[in-house]
């Protein structure tokens, strides 16, 4: 789209709301400034600003001063809760594998059995195969057994 803009093949640029945008401030302002460089306006439905005006101009700026503090505090939001989570002694992350599941992948890499098929036949994920190879050092176990 920013290359189109730069082209000159559109006037305008419409999108739904502010957020879809940007991140932050300044990644609104410089994107604002980019596309009114080359003659490109914006137009916000949800919000139904137009930066044709200067009053347009003034609320997009605000909506993405607004946008950033409220992505600020969903962060700090998530953050006081892992910390909670973390003080009651939960456990954080994806669930260990079982042992048996470890052994089972354990025998196929010795058989000789890829990745995915090890997952195919066990049920699992290919993540999850990778992540106890990885883990339980099976890499050098297939490299041993092709020596």
């Amino acid at each position: 789209m920013l290359k189109d803009a730069v082209r000159r093949k559109l006037d305008l640029i419409m999108a739904w709301s502010v957020d879809r945008l940007g991140r932050s401030l300044q990644d609104l302002v410089g994107f604002l400034g980019d596309i009114h460089v080359k003659g490109v306006d914006l137009y916000l439905h949800q919000q139904g600003i137009d930066t044709t005006t200067a009053a347009g101009k003034a609320m997009f700026q605000m909506c993405g001063v607004f946008a950033e503090l409220e992505r600020a505090m969903i962060q700090e939001r998530v953050r006081a809760g892992l910390e909670r989570a973390r003080a009651q002694g939960k456990r954080l992350g994806r669930p260990k594998v079982g042992t048996d599941i470890e052994r089972a992948i354990t025998a196929a890499r010795a058989d000789g059995k890829g990745i995915k098929r090890t997952a195919r036949d066990l049920g699992i994920g290919v993540g999850t195969v990778q992540r106890v190879i990885q883990r339980l050092g099976l890499c050098e176990l297939r490299a041993a057994r092709a020596e």
